[in-house]
């Protein structure tokens, strides 16, 4: 759903400063976008009052700290009822070690990305999820071997770029 606050150049401009750096002050960004530091506020408020800005969080640098394993897991439900789903994601809402859950159209109903210590930890998360029957029918695990291209940044100015009603 498109917020209800209509983006200008200088929003996207302050949206795209922030991604960038989400530590940076009110004084910084208020130079970066050419405002002064006032009306910057403002609608750096605004912007979060609206939704487009729902955090500011810190990027950690997980290699520094432990070995892990990413895995991306395909997972197909015996059934499709509408229940069927929202018990599904209401019993892995809480697994720790799930970075994200989408679900999807194609041959498979979830594809989802976990963040674990080894195969084996990430194993023992996924017979939790199979003994706690929540409708998984199968599952098949891909273990990422190197992440060439990580962007943690959206693409604001491509795509709003043709956006109707946005500038």
């Amino acid at each position: 759903m498109v917020g209800s606050v209509r983006l200008d150049r200088i929003d996207i401009n302050i949206l795209v400063q922030l991604q960038n750096d989400g530590r940076m002050t009110n004084v910084h960004l208020a130079d970066a976008v050419g405002l002064s530091p006032s009306p910057c506020l403002q609608r750096v408020k605004r912007l979060e009052a609206a939704g487009y800005i729902t955090s500011f969080q810190a990027r950690l640098d997980l290699t520094k700290m432990l070995e892990s394993v990413t895995v991306f897991t395909e997972v197909t439900l015996c059934d499709h009822r509408r229940e069927d789903f929202l018990r599904f994601e209401q019993s892995i809402r809480e697994i720790d070690e799930l970075m994200e859950c989408h679900l999807i159209s194609g041959g498979y109903d979830y594809l989802l990305r976990f963040i674990a210590r080894s195969i084996a930890h990430y194993q023992s998360v996924m017979e939790t999820l199979i003994e706690r029957e929540i409708g998984i029918e199968k599952y098949f695990s891909y273990i990422v071997i190197k992440s060439p291209i990580v962007k943690e940044q959206l693409p604001l100015r491509t795509l709003l770029s043709g956006a109707p009603e946005r500038l």
